[in-house]
C-alpha cells in the first residue's frame, strides 16, 4: 500500500470496540486519526486511547474542524447512519458504514446521491459480503454453475436478555425522539446479516442485491419493546424465488446461523463452523471457505480501496439498500405487533431472559419444512398482510 489510512472512528462502544481492538493491535496500513463518542469513558479501550494521545471528541463536526480523515467508520445508532455517513463524505472520507444503512429508506437516494456527489465511496458492513468465499460464491451464482435459484431459506436463534434491551435508549424502538426511523429489532440489528445474505447472493451483478416483489411477515414480541424479538417472514424476489427467513431473541438455546439454497442443479447448505458446501444432483461437492472466519474483510477491504483510490468495496449502498427495504415492508405486513401469549412466556431470572416455551422446535420445524408458524396452524401464530413492492 502506498500509505497509512487516517481513520476516524465514530462510536467507540458497542460493536465499535471491534474496531478499536482490531486497530490499535496489529494494523499496519492504517492508524486511527481520532475518536468520536459522547461517553468515551464507558470504553475498555479509553484509557489506551488517552495513552497513545488519540484525540477523542464529542461530534463528527467537532472532528473535522479540528482534522481530517480518509476513512470514516460509522459505527453509531441506526438512525444516525445517514447524516453522519454523508457528513464525513462531503467533509473528504471515505466512508464503511456499520449495518444496516438506514431505518428509512428514503435516505438510500440521499445517500447515494452525496457519494457520487463526492467521488468517495460508501460501503456498508455486512461481514459476509465482503469475504473471498461469499464473492466466490456469488461469482459461481452469477456464472450459473448451480443453474437457476428456486428457493432459500435462513435461521438463526440467539437470545437477548434484558440488558441487551437496556443497553441504549434506542435498542428496540421504532423512532428517535426527534422522529427519525430506527426500526431496531432482531431482523435490523443482530441478524440482520442473515437476511440480507440470502438478498444479496441473488443479486444481478456482484455489488447489487436482489429486488422484492412482495413480503409477508409474523411478527412477534417476548420482550416490552416497540418492534419485535421474533419473526418468521416468506419473500418473493421479482423472479418468483421464494426465501424464508426465520430469527429470533425470544428463545432459551442458541441456534447458530443455517441456511440452504436451492437451485436447479444443486443445493448450497451451511451450519455454524462452516464450511459452506455446495452439494450437486451428480454427487460432487463444492466447498468455500466459513465465512465467520474473516469478519473483518469488511475493513481490510476498506482499507485497502482507500488507499488505491479505487472504488472496488463490494457492497456498497446499493447492495444493502434491498435489506432496507425490505424490513420497511416487513413492518407494514405485521403493523401492531402482538405479544406471545401469557401462557408461553418464560423468565430465567437468573440470565434475565424473557423466551417463549418450544419456540425454537417450532421455528425450527418451519425452517425443515419451508412453513412459517400459521402455515402449520400454530395455535398463536398470525400471518400479516402481503406487501407488494413491484
Amino acid at each position: 500500500m502506498p500509505k497509512k489510512v487516517s481513520i476516524v472512528l465514530v462510536g467507540m462502544n458497542g460493536y465499535g470496540s471491534v474496531y478499536l481492538k482490531e486497530l490499535l493491535s496489529n494494523n499496519e496500513h492504517a492508524y486511527i486519526t481520532g475518536v468520536v463518542d459522547i461517553y468515551p469513558n464507558r470504553s475498555v479501550y479509553y484509557d489506551c486511547l488517552v495513552e497513545n494521545d488519540i484525540p477523542i471528541y464529542e461530534s463528527l463536526q467537532d472532528f473535522y474542524v479540528h482534522s481530517k480523515a480518509d476513512l470514516a467508520i460509522i459505527s453509531t445508532p441506526i438512525h444516525l447512519h445517514k447524516e453522519q455517513s454523508c457528513y464525513a463524505m462531503l467533509h473528504g472520507s471515505n466512508v464503511l458504514c456499520e449495518k444496516p444503512a438506514s431505518g428509512n429508506p428514503r435516505d438510500i437516494q440521499e445517500m447515494m446521491d452525496t457519494r457520487d456527489r463526492t467521488g468517495k465511496f460508501l460501503a456498508i458492513g455486512f461481514n459476509w459480503s465482503f469475504t473471498p468465499a461469499v464473492q466466490q460464491l456469488k461469482r459461481d451464482i452469477l456464472d450459473g454453475a448451480f443453474g437457476k435459484p428456486k428457493r432459500l431459506k435462513s435461521i438463526v436463534l440467539w437470545p437477548r436478555d434484558e440488558d441487551y434491551y437496556n443497553r441504549s435508549s434506542w435498542a428496540g424502538k421504532k423512532y428517535s425522539p426527534n422522529g427519525d426511523m430506527i426500526f431496531d429489532s432482531v431482523a435490523n440489528n443482530a441478524t440482520s446479516h442473515h437476511l440480507h445474505h440470502l438478498l444479496y447472493l441473488l443479486g444481478p451483478t456482484l455489488d447489487t442485491s436482489c429486488q422484492l416483489k412482495d413480503v409477508t411477515s409474523e411478527l412477534y414480541r417476548a420482550n416490552k419493546i416497540e418492534t419485535f424479538d421474533t419473526c418468521a417472514v416468506r419473500l418473493h424476489t421479482k423472479d418468483e424465488v421464494e426465501i424464508l427467513y426465520f430469527a429470533s431473541h425470544a428463545v432459551h438455546k442458541v441456534y447458530q446461523p443455517h441456511y440452504e439454497l436451492e437451485f436447479e442443479r444443486a443445493t448450497i447448505s451451511y451450519k455454524d463452523g462452516g464450511p459452506i458446501v455446495a452439494h450437486f444432483d451428480d454427487g460432487s461437492t463444492k466447498k468455500y471457505d466459513d465465512p465467520e472466519n474473516n469478519k473483518l474483510a469488511k475493513l481490510q477491504i476498506c482499507i485497502e480501496a482507500t488507499a488505491n483510490q479505487h472504488h472496488h468495496i463490494l457492497c456498497g449502498i446499493e447492495a444493502a439498500s434491498t435489506h432496507v427495504y425490505s424490513i420497511k415492508a416487513i413492518h407494514e405486513s405485521v403493523p401492531d405487533i402482538p405479544d406471545f401469549p401469557d401462557n408461553l412466556m418464560m423468565f430465567d431470572q437468573h440470565h434475565k431472559l424473557h423466551w417463549i416455551d418450544d419456540l425454537d422446535k417450532i421455528l425450527l420445524n418451519g425452517y425443515e419444512e419451508w412453513k412459517l408458524p400459521s402455515d402449520m396452524n400454530i395455535e398463536w401464530s398470525k400471518r400479516g398482510k402481503k406487501i407488494e413492492l413491484i
